[in-house]
């Protein structure tokens, strides 16, 4: 804890005091960034510690865009967002969920208008049905000739 500051002492030189006897004690030794310079803003820049902030805790800049703008990015990436889907009803689910979201935002506009339409889902579709590759049919049950597994009883007394 410090101590008070003596009366007749002013304020700077009390402080350059308590730096000398910290110094004197050791206690600024083996801070981290020692050594190092010191990262001083640009005086032209007003958002200097927003862009040191979002490099520092590695921050997506994609996460800082308004949400318009997210749904149409996200809109012109459907069709590789789809293609990793393997089934058609995970298909259309998706892209119902995508066209509710976009006609929401349309409704409820805040911040940049950024034109946006619903995504045509039957074009989507048929272009995933194109993409996927060709299944080959199952056999059915009766082709297959499995010999027949003899029960416990066949198996002792054969």
């Amino acid at each position: 804890m410090t101590k008070r500051r003596p009366p007749g002492m002013s304020n700077q030189e009390w402080v350059e005091s308590q730096i000398k006897l910290a110094q004197n004690q050791g206690e600024f030794d083996n801070l981290p960034g020692a050594g190092k310079p010191l990262k001083l803003a640009d005086q032209h820049d007003p958002d200097w510690w927003v862009k040191d902030f979002i490099r520092r805790e590695d921050i997506e800049a994609e996460a800082l865009l308004p949400p318009a703008v997210l749904l149409r990015k996200e809109k012109q990436q459907v069709h590789e967002k789809v293609r990793g889907m393997r089934r058609e009803s995970e298909v259309r689910e998706y892209l119902a969920d995508l066209n509710k979201r976009i006609r929401l935002s349309i409704r409820d506009t805040t911040g940049p208008v950024v034109p946006t339409g619903p995504v045509d889902e039957d074009v989507v579709i048929a272009q995933w049905r194109m993409e996927r590759p060709a299944r080959e049919p199952r056999p059915l049950p009766s082709e297959q000739h499995r010999p027949r597994k003899k029960s416990l009883w066949q198996r002792l007394f054969s």
